[in-house]
């Protein structure tokens, strides 16, 4: 299966942004929807956003809409995710998965995204 490493994370002050790199280590991304989701300690896994393989489109959750971009560079075989006005809500461990020619449509169900990444921890505070 594909391996994704989840790059970008960190400490931020509330209001500030961070961008997030999910890339595989071998396959080509560009075959894969990716959905990014996120977990805060004692939380359930949420899923945050997801871009399609086939025509691009975005999904977002409403509590980052507006806030966040999920984008896809082919070129570099990455999918990005810019988190601008970042809110101490906004912490949580995200992951980065990818399923195969999908398109979004059970996003944000993780149950058809079979390939994760690792985590990266983001964490908004003062």
């Amino acid at each position: 299966q594909v391996q994704l490493v989840e790059s970008g994370g960190g400490l931020v002050q509330p209001g500030g942004s961070l961008t997030l790199s999910c890339a595989p280590s071998r396959w080509t991304l560009g075959y894969y929807a990716v959905g990014w989701f996120r977990q805060a300690p004692g939380k359930e896994r949420e899923g945050v956003s997801c871009i399609s393989s086939t025509d691009g489109t975005t999904r977002y959750d409403d509590s980052v809409k507006d806030r966040f971009t999920i984008s896809r560079d082919n070129e570099k075989n990455t999918v990005y995710l810019q988190m601008n006005s970042l809110k101490p809500e906004d912490t949580a461990v995200y992951y980065c998965a990818a399923d195969l020619w999908g398109d979004c449509s059970t996003w944000p169900q993780a149950s058809e995204f079979g390939s994760w990444g690792q985590g990266t921890q983001v964490t908004v505070s003062s």
